[in-house]
């Protein structure tokens, strides 16, 4: 099988976890046997750009001329029999899609954020959950508050994209969601269940789990409000010091003089700066509990699946892709106020992203950790790990080619 891998790299100096997942998956297709054809741009490259395609760079999430060219090109060289679509933006465009098409090439596209409906992408701005564009027409409201790169003329250029395109993704022959909660958004966007499949990212598996339960709570995170720090604060000293036993903090960002000040203030606190990610799997082990407490929809936190390939339940809170990660997906919580229920999972627990419910779910995790080292580890074999990942990911390859019709192929 020879597929086209399609992706906009994220500037270096910003680490992108997607880049990491599209070079990671790149490997396991070709260690798969699967000819690989890397179609990307990256955004690093847009200060060497031509004096034309830098005049033209404000309409390229809506169309980009070269792009478009290079793209035709090399299916016609290829005769590829699949595009699989990460990140469209801002060199490819999703008119990637009806290039692909045109060439009767089947198109999959992997949903690692809100992009069909969000701007930024992330349903967050000035520190709340938004969703304002949702159910619009135009993404006025993404304008008018700078959404994209902080930039009011760069927010009208993605709104307008995102509004053209609409009929371009729901064109899409197969979606790849990362978890239930992105298959839930995509249904709400219009796009039949029947074209989504469910597949979250690998990571390397690192060994057999330690057979003893490790001691306290460890969270390692940027450290930004978004990740939840202010609030794992605000539900930890809830509690006398020492009576959960001990915090460790690893991570840095603008909220770390947070963590230095709890470190201070509480001998149950530690913050330890920045882990290498070499040592990361040590911290883990040595933990009871990882603890992932975001208060945005965060689509997919790697460090959880880490966490629970290390044999780590985790605790976390209930927004974004948290509750599929930890296999706590198909709980409801009841109508009116969720604080206080701490709800159980395969491979950890969620609770309502408030701090009282925090709280009670630290006693909780406390209390039963022990008991869920096995279950975590076994939700990795399962769920993440690579093997089982590419080999549901080759699922999707063959069904969307054997879907073909027998006329429409790459020419």
């Amino acid at each position: 099988m020879k597929v086209v891998i399609a992706h906009n790299r994220y500037r270096e100096a910003l680490p992108s976890g997607e880049n990491v997942i599209v070079d990671a998956e790149i490997s396991q297709l070709r260690a798969a046997g699967v000819e690989v054809l890397p179609f990307q741009r990256a955004s690093d490259g847009i200060g060497a750009l031509p004096l034309l395609d830098k005049a033209l760079l404000p309409l390229s999430p809506l169309y980009n001329r070269r792009a478009q060219a290079d793209l035709a090109d090399l299916i016609r060289r290829e005769r590829p029999d699949l595009l699989h679509l990460h990140n469209p933006y801002p060199l490819l465009s999703p008119w990637v899609i009806r290039t692909a098409h045109a060439h009767g090439v089947p198109v999959i596209q992997t949903v690692h954020n809100y992009r069909q409906v969000c701007a930024s992408g992330l349903y967050f701005r000035d520190g709340h959950i938004c969703t304002d564009c949702k159910g619009r027409a135009f993404g006025l409201p993404a304008v008018i508050h700078s959404c994209y790169r902080g930039s009011k003329a760069q927010s009208a250029a993605m709104a307008t994209a995102l509004a053209a395109h609409r009929g371009t993704w729901r064109s899409v022959d197969r979606y790849i969601a990362l978890t239930s909660a992105i298959k839930d958004h995509l249904i709400e966007y219009g796009i039949p269940e029947a074209n989504i499949s469910v597949k979250p990212n690998a990571i390397p598996d690192p060994g057999p789990a330690p057979t003893t339960a490790g001691e306290g709570f460890l969270y390692a995170a940027r450290l930004s409000p978004e990740k939840g720090l202010g609030l794992l604060l605000d539900a930890w000293r809830r509690h006398p010091d020492g009576a959960l036993g001990q915090l460790r903090i690893a991570g840095d960002g603008e909220l770390r003089p947070l963590a230095e000040a709890a470190a201070a203030e509480r001998s149950d606190v530690t913050y330890l700066g920045v882990v290498p990610r070499e040592e990361m799997s040590a911290q883990l082990r040595s933990a009871a509990v990882f603890l992932a407490v975001p208060t945005w929809h965060d689509v997919l936190p790697t460090a959880i699946i880490e966490a629970l390939a290390n044999g780590r339940p985790v605790l976390g809170t209930d927004v974004g892709g948290v509750p599929f990660l930890v296999g706590a997906d198909q709980r409801r919580f009841p109508e009116g106020s969720r604080a206080g229920l701490c709800f159980p999972g395969v491979g950890g627990w969620v609770v309502a992203p408030e701090a009282g419910a925090l709280a009670e779910g630290f006693a909780v995790a406390r209390t039963q950790a022990g008991s869920f080292g096995d279950a975590a580890r076994k939700r990795y074999l399962e769920m993440f790990h690579p093997e089982v990942v590419t080999g549901r990911l080759l699922e999707i390859y063959r069904e969307v080619s054997a879907a073909r019709p027998a006329g429409r192929r790459a020419r």
